[in-house]
């Protein structure tokens, strides 16, 4: 109270609402004074009002005891409460430290790191965390909700979104993800990069996120599954190219999504109308153009068929062409809405039907004309009973000889195993039982021609793949002669029989090794008029003489030896000589005595296919994956060993490679070619003649600025300024194969 009065009641008032415990102690002692000094005036006057002095004194007495005992709490508090605040003081450096420990060792991590607490508000992350989105980094900080956060990332310039998506419908997205406990998905971002987020639950029901970069697994995926594809590709290819009828697969917007050569050989068309993605109702429509009739279903109806909806019940007609061929074209639905056709060819089984149908309406009418064929019949059966009788009297004598020399040679290999002389003795049975299986197979073939019994089957042939392996199989034969044999690559592709054509330019090859004692044999194919491809094998032989260049194809005629098993019995060019004849393939032959002889096979190329789509027939597709088949690499290397392991990594990959040593030889044979190579390799130091960038030079001005590249274990800067001048690219040795793969794949 104001005026020291004592309240109605007469109550003291209680100390504590006096004192305050946040005082300090000497503020506490002038509190408690000033008190004591009010109660003792109070009792004082009490006292003198009342005459209670007694009363009044007592009470001052037990107020200023419990004052003292108050005053002692509060010393007590005070002391406890300076310990609370050091220990406060010491648990607040322990957090700061704990901190910054913390924010150490979550920059140290590799991979971007953030923190949302369980309200989604951003505690801590590292630098890494905004790593994948620069533009972003200056807005991040502590306190950022994870809704701002991932509004920032939808609108980033370095999130690549497909062109169907957008930065709204992938921001829903995220946030969507991030309700679930554990989340884990990638994103692309600018620079063909790849970023793997995480996102895991803390017990706090926080949340971790962390942010790793995947592009070397996304790439190596990728390429993984990129060569898993290729090899299926390349399985479902072959077996396409494998099978003899015509097969093309729909996809479901009616665009051609795949086919074999057979198809083409077999429709007529070329590649201008027969290609990946190109509208069926195109291709139909030139197909179409080539019919003269149609059967089992109306033109209209595979348009309609072809545009209806899956499911479609399978269809099936026959349609004649105008060279009379007669196919059977089938199609069915495909899983996915698409469709596959397939074409066989039945002329054969038509036409002899209709043979049947004729020879059973007009048998009486033709009984005189077979009469007469049948005696003609016999007077050649006769002449080739007299032909065969002979054959087989000459033949005996010879095949009783290795067949008598393979025994001796045996029985001596198993007297005298352990000899030195074994391997020899080992390797002449094994040649006498070579000629044993030639004269076998060569009276097999004129047997089989000469009764017009042999079953041809045209087909299209590509002759490169056929040519390479000549040259590999007679190699080893003109190598031990000495015998330069050369077989130049060639991207024709013919109409013909392929076992028939191959032993054609087996026995021609195998005639000119024979008769050339030194110089070179050639082999090589060259397009002419009228859509024909003449095969030549050229050799330096002796020659042969004018008078018996009809004669050499006559069985058992050699040129100035008697036939024997050891050099032949001379039914190469008889056998040459007749399967040409089935198989409608004129002979050429030009020989010059003392100079040597060239023997040329015309070939007709198939309809629809040439040159120009040679590439396809060889297995090639229209964005090649590596170097492209039935290229040609000029390779010029003095170095005989590096020349022959460069041309058998690039014939691997399928390039055809025509290798010389020196440049002078180069140019002498691209002159004789008269072609130009799709890429050269030119070694820079050629020995005594034109180094590399000279005979670079001289090429170029032939043949044009062909893509080149100069091969040199030189690595001064002379010469890569000399290189730089010349506008020639350097591979330098040892030439790593991946340089040497990319550079054949795509030449600059």
């Amino acid at each position: 109270m104001s005026d020291g009065s004592m309240p109605d009641d007469h109550r003291p008032l209680r100390s504590e609402a006096l004192l305050n415990p946040t005082d300090s102690p000497e503020r506490t002692r002038d509190k408690l004074l000033t008190i004591v000094d009010v109660l003792m005036k109070q009792v004082e006057q009490r006292n003198a009002e009342h005459g209670a002095a007694y009363a009044q004194f007592q009470r001052a007495a037990l107020l200023e005891e419990e004052v003292r005992q108050r005053t002692v709490d509060l010393e007590h508090t005070l002391d406890l409460l300076s310990v609370s605040n050091a220990r406060l003081a010491e648990a607040n450096r322990d957090l700061g430290t704990a901190r910054r420990n913390l924010a150490n060792a979550i920059e140290t991590i590799q991979e971007g790191f953030a923190l949302f607490d369980k309200d989604d508000y951003l505690v801590m992350y590292n630098s890494r965390f905004a790593s994948f989105f620069p533009d972003i980094r200056a807005q991040l900080r502590e306190g950022l909700s994870f809704t701002e956060y991932v509004e920032m990332v939808s609108q980033s310039a370095f999130l690549d979104l497909t062109d169907k998506d957008n930065s709204e419908a992938w921001a829903r997205r995220r946030r969507s993800r991030h309700r679930d406990r554990h989340v884990v998905f990638n994103i692309h971002v600018m620079g063909d990069r790849w970023m793997q987020i995480s996102e895991h639950r803390t017990p706090d029901d926080g949340t971790v996120i962390l942010q790793t970069d995947v592009t070397d697994i996304v790439m190596s995926e990728r390429e993984a599954r990129g060569r898993m594809l290729d090899d299926q590709a390349r399985m479902i290819r072959a077996t396409l190219e494998h099978i003899t009828v015509g097969v093309c697969i729909s996809n479901r917007e009616n665009k051609l999504a795949g086919f074999n050569q057979r198809l083409g050989y077999l429709l007529g068309l070329s590649m201008t109308h027969l290609r990946i993605g190109r509208d069926f109702e195109a291709m139909y429509q030139s197909f179409a153009e080539d019919m003269t009739e149609i059967s089992g279903v109306e033109g209209s109806d595979i348009r309609a068929w072809v545009k209806g909806e899956a499911p479609r019940l399978p269809i099936r007609f026959e349609v004649t062409q105008r060279d009379r061929r007669v196919l059977v074209v089938s199609a069915e639905d495909l899983p996915d809405g698409g469709f596959v056709m397939s074409v066989a060819d039945v002329t054969a089984e038509r036409r002899t039907m209709e043979e049947i149908t004729r020879a059973n309406e007009s048998l009486e009418a033709r009984v005189k004309q077979r009469t007469l064929d049948l005696e003609d019949a016999l007077g050649k059966a006769e002449r080739a009973n007299a032909a065969r009788s002979r054959f087989v009297a000459a033949a005996s004598h010879d095949l009783l000889q290795p067949l008598s020399a393979a025994k001796l040679f045996v029985a001596s290999a198993e007297d005298d195993a352990a000899s030195d002389g074994a391997k020899i003795v080992l390797q002449k049975a094994q040649n006498a039982l070579a000629s044993v299986e030639n004269i076998l197979s060569a009276l097999l073939d004129i047997s089989k021609l000469e009764a017009g019994h042999s079953n041809l089957s045209i087909l299209p042939i590509p002759l490169a793949p056929m040519m390479r392996q000549l040259r590999d199989e007679y190699a080893p034969a003109a190598a031990a002669k000495g015998i330069d044999l050369r077989v130049l690559p060639s991207t024709q592709v013919v109409e013909s029989d392929p076992t028939y054509l191959r032993r054609i330019l087996q026995n021609l090859m195998s005639n000119a090794i024979r008769y050339t004692e030194t110089g070179r044999v050639l082999v090589g194919a060259r397009r002419e008029a009228n859509d024909r491809t003449r095969v030549e094998v050229w050799d330096t032989g002796p020659g042969i003489p004018e008078g018996e260049q009809q004669r050499i194809f006559q069985e058992f005629h050699r040129l100035g030896v008697s036939a024997s098993a050891s050099a032949g019995m001379g039914l190469g060019l008889a056998i040459v000589d007749r399967a040409c004849a089935q198989l409608g393939h004129p002979i050429h032959l030009n020989s010059v005595v003392g100079r040597g002889t060239c023997f040329g096979i015309d070939l007709p190329v198939t309809r629809g296919w040439g040159a120009a789509t040679a590439g396809v027939t060889l297995g090639r597709t229209d964005v090649p994956s590596g170097p492209e088949l039935g290229a040609v690499a000029l390779l010029i290397e003095n170095d005989a060993e590096l020349r022959r392991a460069m041309t058998l990594l690039l014939e691997k990959w399928g390039v055809d490679v025509i290798d010389v040593e020196s440049g002078e030889e180069a140019l002498t044979l691209m002159a004789d070619l008269d072609m130009v190579p799709d890429v050269m390799l030119v070694d820079y130091q050629l020995g005594e003649g034109m180094d590399g960038l000279t005979t670079i030079a001289k090429l170029r001005d032939a043949y044009g600025r062909v893509p080149v590249r100069l091969v040199t274990a030189n690595r001064s800067p002379e010469v890569e300024e000399a290189a730089r001048k010349a506008g020639v690219g350097v591979l330098y040795k040892p030439i790593a194969p991946r340089d040497l793969e990319r550079f054949v794949s795509r030449p600059d």
